[in-house]
């Protein structure tokens, strides 16, 4: 299989590839299956979290909800002795 990247990210790999001394093909083949590693756990994540929300395991809160339970935090953080 042949890849071919955008100049800059080529040129990214081609430094890479100088300071590391290690052979391309390796270092993107290192690098993709890293990737794909993460890409898999967040894919199962995001499946497992809406399942729960689905089923209503788990509740939905709204953008407001969330932005005010965040001020109560910080206000809290604030009057706690010693911040």
């Amino acid at each position: 299989m042949e890849v071919y990247f955008a100049p800059d990210l080529q040129a990214k790999i081609d430094k890479l590839v100088s300071e590391t001394g290690r052979a391309p093909d390796k270092l993107i083949e290192d690098a993709m299956a890293g990737y794909i590693t993460e890409l898999v756990q967040t894919r199962e994540m995001l499946n497992s979290r809406y399942d729960d929300l689905k089923s209503g395991r788990v509740k939905p809160i709204t953008g407001d909800e969330v932005i005010a339970r965040l001020r109560e935090k910080s206000v809290a953080r604030r009057s706690q002795p010693g911040s």
